[in-house]
């Protein structure tokens, strides 16, 4: 049995997968988000509960925000900030008396796709979240890359391409991708030209009313997210690049993104799919149980 955890923003989930990656049990649970060890606490309780309630013993992994410091062990460039700086895979191995495994929540979102969702008949395969924040995961040949510096596929803060509004990101940098994919930077780029709405949701509903602003913000995201799509085929060329988070559920991407990547792509066509999540929400869970 693998047990996968995934500590989110708001909640933590946890998955018991059998043999063949059938769930046998899902649970999840509100994140103490500003107290480390109440983190720490709520993810072995998951875990010992799903132990307790099926009557075995599984191996655990664990996504998280950020990943850990190949140089001291402690968890860095998490949004849950109250876990920078804290040795949580240490922590958590000694909370439950066996080793845990940990990796960033965008690689097991990858990793759960490649191997059994919509990238599963892929060699390499990029899996991209875009929601509250934007991450990447990298999959060859069913085996995550994690990188020589522990950020393989951290795309999200590389420079947007063509872009000098000099939007500030929460990592100190200016106009990273993220500041222009994730859910904010979509509003802030509607509210930038007058439009009026509230919500990813709304924009959309918007547009497909022909609201006129709202389709001009639409056709823009779908640029740019072609253009920071285009950088990762011309350096990885993927054969699949699987979309997860709240915003790969705008039908549109799917359509214009791989239109609009070709003038882009190095190469004189791109074979390269875009395609949404099979498991949507609970992929980053069950790439987390794959992790062993």
């Amino acid at each position: 049995m693998r047990i996968g955890v995934d500590l989110g923003g708001t909640k933590i989930e946890a998955v018991a997968l059998g043999e063949g990656g059938e769930v046998l049990l899902r649970r999840r649970v509100p994140t103490p988000r500003s107290d480390y060890q109440a983190i720490v606490r709520a993810l072995a309780d998951l875990v010992l509960a799903i132990e307790a309630e099926l009557g075995e013993r599984g191996s655990v992994g664990v996504g998280s925000p950020g990943a850990a410091s190949l140089k001291t062990g402690a968890m860095k460039n998490s949004n849950t900030t109250c876990i920078n700086g804290r040795t949580l895979q240490v922590d958590l191995s000694a909370q439950l008396s066996r080793e845990v495994r940990l990796a960033n929540d965008a690689n097991c979102f990858a990793l759960s796709e490649a191997i059994d969702g919509s990238a599963a008949d892929a060699s390499a395969v990029f899996g991209v979240i875009i929601g509250t924040g934007v991450g990447g995961g990298l999959v060859v040949n069913k085996q995550l890359l994690v990188g020589g510096n522990a950020i393989a596929g951290e795309w999200g803060h590389n420079p947007m391409p063509g872009a000098a509004e000099g939007r500030r990101c929460y990592c100190g940098r200016c106009d990273c991708i993220e500041t222009y994919l994730c859910g904010a930077g979509l509003l802030a780029s509607s509210q930038r030209v007058g439009g009026r709405a509230a919500s990813a949701e709304q924009l959309v509903a918007l547009a497909d009313s022909g609201d006129a602003c709202a389709s001009e913000v639409l056709e823009n995201y779908c640029r740019a997210l072609a253009r920071a799509l285009a950088l990762v085929i011309n350096i990885v060329d993927p054969e699949v690049i699987v979309l997860g988070g709240g915003l790969s559920n705008i039908p549109l991407l799917y359509r214009r993104v791989p239109e609009l990547w070709e003038q882009w792509v190095f190469s004189d066509e791109c074979r390269s799919r875009l395609l949404p999540a099979r498991y949507g929400d609970s992929s980053g869970v069950r790439g987390a149980a794959w992790l062993w």
